[in-house]
């Protein structure tokens, strides 16, 4: 068990590295940026996407927020976590769009099932999908978008928590809770 803890902060370290690395590398030749981007393009269009449920509108905003991010690379700072920042911009970018059209939409059952050709399991998969749905529904906007930033955008706590301004501690304790809720309200549901 130490080993794999040991090769997870191992790894972890390493990917901080590369990235300081390559924020360093864009600082001196910003062309590099497209690293950056590479990196980052499919986490931040997936996240914009649920949020907006329409590919159009998130390519663009997705487009806006790379745009946004390399006009102000000059004042990201060196120390902080590229990740958090760039879905901040994103974030923003989002919530922009929607000041002036409709409410945020809701992790739909597109989202949820996972592919597979049988068809048994996708019909269960769908019922299920279609329960965790109306129950996501249910969650506030806050609930939501943790749900967002976690299990779309796939960041990590500590980057949560700063976009969030929270603590990762509470990030995680808000996380189980929430789908310690959800399960419990899904096995309900499944009775």
């Amino acid at each position: 068990m130490t080993e794999r803890v040991n090769h997870l902060i191992s790894n972890s370290t390493n990917e901080n590295l590369d990235e300081h690395q390559l924020i360093a590398d864009v600082r001196k030749d910003p062309k590099k940026f497209g690293l950056l981007y590479k990196k980052y393009a499919n986490p931040v269009y997936r996240y914009i996407f649920t949020r907006t449920v329409n590919k159009q509108i998130a390519e663009d905003i997705t487009s806006q927020t790379f745009l946004s991010a390399l006009e102000s690379f000059s004042k990201f700072r060196q120390d902080g976590n590229f990740g958090s920042w760039l879905f901040t911009i994103a974030r923003n970018k989002v919530n922009d769009h929607f000041r002036f059209s409709k409410p945020v939409a809701p992790i739909h059952e597109a989202e949820l099932i996972a592919d597979g050709s049988d068809a048994l399991a996708h019909s269960i998969q769908s019922d299920q999908a279609k329960i965790v749905q109306s129950l996501i529904k249910e969650l506030t906007e806050d609930e939501q978008e943790l749900l967002r930033l976690r299990f779309i955008a796939e960041l990590s706590f500590s980057n949560i928590a700063r976009l969030l301004h929270k603590s990762e501690d509470a990030v995680k304790k808000s996380t189980y809770r929430l789908l310690a809720r959800l399960q419990s309200q899904v096995e309900v549901k499944n009775e």
